[in-house]
């Protein structure tokens, strides 16, 4: 059960983006897998994909085929990821491109694929291609909450974002979808996120606000510590909007909208967390350096004893402090660190805080939203992650994966 994830919000459509799915049975029957994100000619587009050198094919053909043109249309398969299949797995993620490109009359490398799902296995190609019609024969501007649905594997709820924004006397929509719910340590974005707008940037400008907002999103989340190697993040503007410039008003009013629907996206996947009961946000303040905060944050967050302790709801402060300890912190002076669950002090320099109580301590761990605040007592600088406790449900779901 999601932690406290509300129902999919209203998606606004963006002019210029039109979405179809299918159900092509490519792992499973009786579900939507198969999902057509088509772009009017003219949309720019900008990407981060994983940092995984076990990269899948479709990461491969999609940045080869965006160093060579602007994309008119996405296509993503769920249940397979056609990751591990070496130069037959580049060979389907091509000729998926190829038979996409035929029937919407646009060149090959004009199409990007993605896949999320088992790895080391090919998906079945002829059952892929043959569902490429229905996909087609379903693209509407409003085929995002189906799309939503689409695109998940072992998510339990779809998870979309969207908001509005005025620049000058026109209205600019973002709206975006994304899934995820285990292997999530992005290394650049998440599993699978695909953003969309309607306002008119040039691609560099729109790379730039999208590394912008995955910096402070989709990287900073982690559930298990796994980054997967289908990783990747979409922004699409079909440019049918008002125009955006450098420095100005609107690109700062964009880039707000855009961190917002980033954020949501990925506290969504957090929530959705594969067994999560419980919604952790870890705050590291008093840094020398933001690289310093994230290794505490993260230290802190991979720790399978510190995740099973908060699933036990087990105020167990001694697991926090040598998750600390541990933290590749040159500088980190023990006796200067306070910790606090919520609003309770449980450490303060570096030794059991004098008003802490036991009562006090399980009273924050049994909700099911818990900030860790961490103090260094080193400088200015600080961060903020997000992440899910360890349970028995976790365990199940990925030992049965593949049955």
């Amino acid at each position: 059960m999601a932690v406290n994830l509300p129902a999919l919000p209203a998606l606004h459509p963006i002019p210029g983006i039109r979405l179809g799915t299918a159900m092509a049975r490519i792992r499973k029957v009786n579900r939507r897998d198969l999902v057509l994100i088509e772009c009017i000619a003219g949309t720019q587009a900008a990407a981060v994909f994983t940092r995984n050198r076990f990269c899948a094919a479709p990461v491969l053909v999609a940045r080869e085929h965006l160093a060579h043109a602007m994309p008119r249309a996405l296509l993503i398969n769920t249940g397979f990821a056609n990751a591990g299949t070496g130069e037959p797995g580049l060979a389907d993620a091509r000729a998926c491109c190829d038979a996409l490109a035929h029937r919407l009359g646009c060149a090959p490398t004009e199409v990007l694929p993605f896949s999320t799902g088992v790895i080391g296995e090919r998906f079945p190609l002829d059952r892929l291609i043959a569902s490429l019609p229905a996909c087609v024969a379903t693209l509407s501007e409003s085929g995002w909450e189906d799309a939503a649905t689409g695109i998940m594997t072992t998510d339990t709820m779809p998870k979309g974002s969207s908001r509005r924004l005025t620049i000058g006397k026109e209205t600019l929509t973002v709206t975006g979808i994304t899934k995820g719910a285990g292997m999530i340590r992005p290394d650049m974005a998440t599993m699978l996120a695909f953003i969309a707008t309607d306002a008119r940037l040039a691609a560099p400008l729109l790379q730039d606000a999208l590394t912008a907002a995955v910096n402070m999103s989709f990287n900073r989340i982690t559930i298990d510590g796994d980054t997967s190697t289908n990783d990747a993040c979409m922004l699409l503007a079909s440019g049918t909007g008002a125009a955006i410039e450098p420095g100005s008003d609107g690109y700062t009013a964009f880039q707000q909208a855009l961190n917002e629907v980033c954020l949501e996206l990925a506290q969504a996947i957090v929530r959705d967390g594969e067994g999560a009961t419980k919604f952790i946000t870890v705050e590291v303040v008093g840094g020398a350096s933001e690289a310093d905060c994230l290794e505490v944050a993260y230290s802190i967050a991979h720790s399978p004893l510190v995740k099973t302790a908060f699933f036990a709801s087990d105020p167990n402060w001694g697991r926090l402090l040598a998750a600390i300890g541990r933290a590749p912190v040159e500088q980190l002076d023990v006796n200067a660190v306070s910790i606090h669950l919520n609003d309770v002090r449980v450490v303060q320099r570096g030794a059991l805080a004098p008003d802490y109580t036991e009562a006090r301590g399980a009273a924050v761990m049994k909700e099911s939203e818990i900030r860790i605040r961490v103090e260094l007592g080193l400088g200015n600088a600080s961060t903020r992650i997000w992440t899910t406790d360890l349970s028995h449900e976790y365990v199940r779901i990925n030992a049965e994966y593949r049955s």
